[in-house]
């Protein structure tokens, strides 16, 4: 399979990604949903210990609601954005995130506007694209830009931003520079101002897509693959997708993240040898999730317990299918590990 297909989604989602806001399109809201009836990849969810519920979105940009992680009421659309901005009048949104920060909520995702090219690269058309920040009082919105209207370079397509503290303090957005342009897909950060409405100087890389020892990319172009064939003949996969940092009960910094294993669409993990994302970054052998699984998050239920969620990855009658999932993880000690698959 070609890492390209991990672009492809159902036709719900990309019909869910088109409208700016709610500007001119709503979505059909329904209530008690299971979570086993929903398609959505990329799952993130915020538990708001606040309101005591919690909140789902993903590709997509809209959100569901739950007080049980079983069943859930939504879609809807919780963002503004300005249509005159970069993003233009219908961008499609992906990897959309909500975190809480000094008492606002913020909503990461990444916006593309593909009336508008930024690169060629071996005959393939590079739309704009990038990582961006909303911000809103609730966490069920409406979120609504701040004054910076660029946080990343507009030449480069970057996607799947997420949100860190670092140990020096300071909020960090950690994303991917994407493999279309960069060969073999990157993971860097770029500083935040303290309100999370700017970037601060410029990105730093902390690694590759080619540093995976698990990863494994079966149609990768020689010449971008020339350099990084193992000694086994095989080459890493070029694909960076859905970092998430985390720290394990015994303080060791960690992401994980996702590539591809052939055909298969699965999880890794990497641990940071200095304790910050300035790294070095370790990547453990073997892929942390069972094959078709990937882009996770990890967050805490009402009983404490720690669950990865995430998306299976399937073709079902020449259409790619994407369902949201939850495993039972552990982050005793200095390693994050899948305990089970869990059902709420």
């Amino acid at each position: 399979m070609n890492p390209c297909h991990y672009l492809l989604l159902p036709i719900l989602l990309i019909l869910c990604s088109f409208p700016a806001a709610a500007q001119r399109w709503q979505p059909r809201y329904r209530e008690n949903v299971p979570t086993d009836s929903i398609i959505l990849s990329d799952p993130c969810i915020l538990a708001d210990s606040a309101t005591h519920t919690y909140y789902m979105t993903g590709t997509g940009g809209l959100l569901w609601t739950s007080t049980n992680l079983q069943t859930w009421n939504g879609p809807r659309n919780i963002i503004e954005i300005d249509t005159t901005s970069w993003m233009g009048a219908h961008p499609q949104i992906w990897a959309a995130e909500l975190h809480h920060y000094q008492g606002k909520y913020y909503y990461f995702a990444t916006f593309t506007n593909n009336a508008v090219t930024i690169d060629r690269v071996r005959g393939q058309r590079i739309p704009r694209r990038a990582s961006h920040i909303l911000v809103a009082d609730k966490p069920d919105g409406p979120y609504r830009p701040m004054r910076d209207p660029v946080y990343l370079p507009a030449f480069k397509p970057t996607l799947d931003g997420t949100f860190w503290v670092d140990a020096d303090g300071q909020p960090y957005m950690v994303y991917c520079h994407e493999w279309l342009q960069a060969g073999y897909g990157t993971m860097e950060k770029i500083r935040l101002t303290p309100d999370l409405s700017g970037s601060v100087g410029t990105a730093s890389l902390l690694f590759s897509a080619a540093d995976a020892p698990w990863s494994r990319g079966d149609d990768v172009p020689e010449e971008v693959a020339a350099g990084h064939r193992r000694a086994d003949g095989t080459v890493p996969n070029v694909v960076t997708d859905g970092p998430w940092l985390f720290r394990t009960q015994s303080g060791r910094l960690g992401m994980i993240w996702t590539s591809w294993v052939g055909g298969d669409y699965t999880m890794g993990v990497a641990y940071s040898q200095s304790g910050t994302l300035d790294g070095p970054w370790l990547h453990e052998s073997k892929p942390l999730t069972p094959p078709n699984y990937g882009h996770g998050m990890l967050f805490r239920d009402w009983r404490g317990r720690l669950l990865c969620s995430l998306h299976s990855h399937e073709v079902v009658n020449g259409r790619t299918v994407r369902r949201p999932h939850f495993f039972l993880m552990d982050d005793e000690g200095d390693r994050l590990t899948v305990l089970a698959h869990f059902k709420p």
